[in-house]
């Protein structure tokens, strides 16, 4: 059974909300392809567990710029071909993704342990980084960036699926959101806005 992202739920919400507060494009001056949330969702804050099993927050990741994405190691689809394509992202943007890191946090901190994870995100790049937590934290972060996930039920073996949102975001070096990615945009202008974040040096 495939992973089903739940894309017409907070993904469609957020794309209509930036489109009634009136144009997240005017919001900055750079000239970013993908949806522009500046100002339209709140800066990343977070207190959670690394894949090192140290507790860290978003203060940690001040000066990077940040590809934030929920998921998990079980999923059989969405998460591993998203960070293929993120690795792919990275690959194109040279020495320059050294200034970025991708966040990969998990929706099922049951199963991914931080040395799961430790080994499900080192096996796409080095730099991502897993995070896990408190199944409170983590819901709770879900919700502030306006994402969704639901586990589904256990098949007789006790194996389950977790059906989550699909949408990755992106934060500058103070921890600002810029853009949004969804499966329907292009790889290269993912690869554009972030060349731009990562060679500009742009702050909020």
């Amino acid at each position: 059974m495939k992973c089903r992202p739940l894309l017409l739920t907070a993904t469609a919400l957020l794309l209509a909300a930036c489109m009634v507060l009136g144009g997240c494009q005017n919001a900055t001056p750079l000239p970013f392809r993908l949806t522009n949330v500046t100002g339209h969702m709140p800066p990343l804050e977070f207190s959670l567990t690394n894949d090192q099993g140290k507790p860290v927050s978003a203060a940690d990741y001040t000066g990077k710029v940040v590809v934030l994405y929920f998921g998990y190691t079980h999923c059989p689809d969405v998460c591993p071909l998203t960070m293929a394509h993120l690795h792919v992202v990275m690959q194109r943007l040279g020495a320059l993704a050294d200034g970025a890191r991708i966040l990969f946090v998990s929706v099922d901190p049951g199963r991914d342990t931080p040395a799961v994870l430790h080994a499900y995100v080192n096996a796409f790049d080095p730099r991502a980084v897993g995070l896990t937590g408190k199944p409170g934290d983590i819901e709770a972060l879900v919700k502030r960036y306006r994402s969704a996930f639901t586990r589904e039920p256990a098949s007789k073996d006790g194996s389950y699926e977790v059906s989550h949102s699909s949408a990755i975001y992106v934060f500058d070096r103070d921890g600002k959101p810029r853009v949004l990615f969804t499966p329907a945009d292009s790889l290269d202008d993912l690869v554009h806005d972030l060349h731009l974040l990562l060679s500009s040096g742009a702050h909020s």
